[in-house]
């Protein structure tokens, strides 16, 4: 029988596993748009959001050193996926570039809000659904070639996500 130290030794591996092979996938998948692969791109991505989605599930991911690798490691997908897309796309499709450029500052600004309303001392809640909407916007789109739709569709689910967590951030103030 495992013992509860044990058991939360192994559930930091998972989570620490999960976060590498989730971060290299999202490298590879950076690397894969801007090459011309966004099929293949939107299948790593998709492995990255399972890894990151189920890291953040263990209950190391909802420690504070776990939510904090989480958060960079959201980020980092953000980051690599859309500005992948923002420079693969800028000649071809201009639209879609600026799709991407919306939804990874709109990603920046929500995730910004969340953090300073928590530093705060605010209830401010960080939806593992809202994330997982993102990832599969971005993979899906990708793997189908709707990338040109679905970054926009990303940037104003994001949006709304930031304009909900500033209310939850004015609630709080004024209670």
């Amino acid at each position: 029988m495992m013992t509860a130290a044990e058991g939360h030794r192994t559930s930091s591996w998972t989570a620490c596993a999960l976060l590498g092979v989730g971060v290299v996938a999202v490298g590879f998948a950076g690397w894969s748009i801007v090459d011309g692969g966004p099929g293949w791109a939107g299948v790593l991505l998709l492995v990255a959001a399972a890894c990151l989605v189920f890291a953040a599930a263990l209950p190391d991911g909802r420690s504070p050193r776990g939510t904090l690798m989480i958060s960079m490691a959201d980020r980092l997908f953000d980051g690599v996926a859309l500005s992948a897309i923002a420079w693969a796309y800028r000649s071809a499709d201009p639209a879609t570039a600026a799709g991407a450029l919306v939804a990874l500052g709109s990603s920046f600004l929500s995730a910004y809000i969340q953090l300073r309303g928590a530093s705060l001392g605010y209830d401010v809640e960080e939806a593992l659904g809202t994330r997982v909407v993102c990832y599969g916007l971005v993979s899906i789109g990708l793997i189908v070639g709707w990338i040109d739709w679905t970054v926009w569709v990303l940037a104003a689910f994001v949006l709304l996500a930031a304009a909900v967590r500033a209310s939850q951030v004015a609630k709080e103030e004024r209670a």
